[in-house]
Parts: C-alpha cells; structure tokens; sequence
C-alpha cells in the first residue's frame, strides 16, 4: 500500500521546489547571455572566449549530475539542497569578483557544477511528496519553475537589474543572494520527505544501486531517447536564428522571435499537458507525440520560410518542457526503479541527456559543409532515433495512481 502524505505539507513543499528550480536552478545561468556585452567590454574578452564560457555551463553538469544523485540518495533531498542552494548563492556571487577571462570561466565552471546538483534533488523530493499521485502534475509545475527562472533572467538581468545596480558585478551578487534566500527557505521551514513504507529502515549502498540501476530497462530507454532528443533540441535551437538570418535573410529581432516563441509556448503549456497525463493515466500517450512533432519540427525546417517557420517552432516547443517532465515522471514510476534510489537514476539519465546536449550542436555545425540546410537533417535523425527508441520499446510502469485513487 501507498503511505499518506499530508496534503498542506506537499503543496507547500511544491512550492519552494518551483521557486527553488526558478532562482537556484536556471536564473543564475540564463542570466549570463545578455550581460556577455557588457562583461566583455570590462574584462577584454574575444567572442571566443565568450562561447567558452557559456560552454562551461552545460560541460559541468555532465560530470555532476550523477554525483548529485548518489548525494541525494546518501544524505536526503532536504540537506543535499540546504548546502548546494547555499553553495550556488555563494559561487553565483562570486562571478561578480572575477576581473579576468581564466578567473570568470573557474567560477562559471564551479557555480555550474554545484547548481546543477539542484534539479535532481529536486526531481527526487518531487518523486517522494507526490508519490500517492498527481506526480505529473507537481513534475510539471517544477518545470514550469525553470521556465520562470529561463525568462526572468534574461528579461531582467541587463535592461533592469543592471542599471539600477550599476553594472553587472552588482547583478552576479544580487542573484547570488536570490539563491542564498531560497536556500534559507530549505533550512527553515522544508522538511524530508516521510519515508515510504517499503524504505523504512533501508540504507542506500551506492555500489548496490549501481548495480541495481545499470540492469534497469528505464535507465536506459530513458536515458538514450533523452540523449538523442537533447542533441536535436540543443542543435536547432542554437542555430536557427543564424539561419534565419544569414541564409533566409530574416530581420535579427525576427529571426531570434523564433526563439523566444519556441520557450514561450513551452512554459504556457506545460502544467495543462502533465495534468491531462494524470488525468488520463498515460505519460506515453503524450510523450510519443511530442517525439513526433519534433522530428517534423526539425525535418521541415529546410523548406520552410515565413509563417511555416513559425508553425514547426511552435509545435517543437509545445512539448520541450513537458518532455522533459513526463520523462523523469515515468522513470520514477517505473519498475526496477526503487524509491530509495530516485536519486542515481534521475541523475543517470541527466548525464546522459547532457552528453546530448553537449555534442549535438558541435557535431550538427560539421554538416554546414555541405549546405545551410544540412545540420536540420542530421539533428533530425537524432530526433527520429529518439522516436524509434521510445516507439518499441516499452519501459511497462506500474498503473499510474490518479487524483481520486489517491484520496
């Protein structure tokens, strides 16, 4: 049997989790970009150096990920996220110190490798608060916390915050102290998440979950169709304001709209389409045609110009964040996947989607070779390979618990 958790207690824990993932997790990065002009102008630094930097964010998380859930599991969400929402407040800060290209890239790097250690404590305690249901929902609404921090960093960091705190050093200790609030939060008024019955009294050996994990059909389904998605994703996003612009000879602000509707549609839908997942019983019902529309999304894209340009961005953004909710939701529902150990598997099937994320762009810019239109198609056998992989082969959950069995 499922054990109770008390309504007011999760919902509130929800809502520090959306915070948490909005100011811990995403706004200390997605701040970065817009302030890269005026960080260059003060320090000297070439384009070059610029892209290393933002390099530096996604390198972090691959080496990371997987340490922050084998932290989660040993030590508990709670603590695990007391300390490192304290330690990206702390290295977030200290970015603002940097007066050189060497020192600026150390500190990205370091605040880059202990924020992202947030997510997947996050996913955890989501996994254990919302285990007697509506787990897609609350998974939905903590990336919809993503979102937030992914819009209001740009939007603010460089038009408002910088002004009005007088350049962007101000701006790094600011949002450092966003973060060291939230991990105030956590020591204060979080709590652990109760036990499952089936956990009681149970130690994590991380040798044993291992072992345990590397067996497990989801970790590996999940894992490589999330590898292959995130190349594709990472790919197109990046690249399809430069063709815009320099091969259909779109406007800049035009072009980069794309974008910006791409997140945008994201963020709104997200929450509406975890909810119908629970409502329905069936995350695959979703999460197929989200593969499907993004394999479209990208294979269409060479032909496309005008409005259809529009279309196939809106349709692949519909579901980036719902994809990515649904694919941690149905892991930690899934057989072989034991609650003492949400842990190291979220923080397996990371890394690999970071492995994605990581060489997908790269390896789709070799194909510009042969023509502008070109990287759309490989990135777009990413996405089919993806589709393939999570077509056929089932990872066979457990029946999903809905709203009312959960009462």
């Amino acid at each position: 049997m499922r054990d109770k958790i008390k309504t007011p207690a999760k919902w509130l824990m929800l809502a520090l989790m959306v915070l948490t993932n909005a100011f811990v997790t995403t706004m200390p990065m997605s701040a970065l970009p817009v302030l890269f002009k005026e960080i260059s102008e003060d320090l000297d630094l070439s384009l070059l150096q610029v892209g290393s930097i933002w390099g530096m964010v996604n390198l972090a998380g691959i080496f990371i990920s997987l340490l922050a859930g084998v932290l989660a599991d040993r030590f508990g969400t709670r603590r695990t996220l007391i300390v490192f929402c304290f330690l990206t407040a702390l290295t977030g800060a200290l970015r603002g110190l940097s007066d050189s290209f060497g020192i600026l890239v150390v500190t990205v790097l370091i605040n880059g490798a202990v924020r992202l250690v947030v997510p997947v404590a996050v996913a955890k305690n989501i996994g254990l608060w919302f285990r007697d249901g509506r787990l897609g929902l609350a998974m939905g609404l903590v990336m919809m916390g993503m979102g937030l921090g992914l819009m209001l960093g740009p939007l603010v960091s460089a038009s408002l915050l910088s002004p009005w705190l007088g350049g962007w050093r101000n701006v790094m200790f600011f949002i450092g102290g966003l973060s060291g609030v939230v991990a105030l939060f956590w020591l204060l008024i979080a709590r652990e998440a109760p036990a499952p019955v089936e956990a009681e009294g149970s130690s994590v050996s991380i040798l044993q979950a291992f072992r345990e994990l590397l067996r497990a059909r989801p970790i590996w389904i999940m894992g490589t169709t999330l590898a292959f998605r995130v190349g594709c994703l990472m790919g197109v996003t990046g690249y399809v304001p430069l063709y815009l612009r320099d091969f259909l000879n779109w406007k800049p602000g035009l072009a980069d709209g794309t974008l910006s509707a791409f997140y945008a549609v994201s963020a709104a839908i997200v929450v509406p389409l975890t909810f119908l997942s629970d409502r329905i019983g069936s995350r695959r019902k979703i999460m197929i045609p989200a593969l499907v529309f993004g394999f479209l999304g990208t294979v269409l894209m060479p032909i496309a110009d005008g409005a259809l340009v529009w279309v196939l961005m809106i349709a692949h953004g519909m579901f980036l964040d719902t994809f990515m909710s649904l694919t941690t939701t149905l892991l930690l529902e899934s057989k072989g996947v034991k609650q003492e150990y949400f842990g190291t598997a979220v923080g397996m099937i990371f890394t690999m989607g970071l492995v994605g994320a990581v060489s997908g762009p790269p390896l789709g810019a070799l194909f510009t070779g042969f023509s502008g239109d070109a990287p759309f198609y490989f990135w777009a056998g990413l996405a089919f390979i993806a589709l393939i992989i999570f077509l056929f082969i089932r990872v066979n959950p457990p029946t999903i618990m809905t709203p009312e069995h959960s009462q």
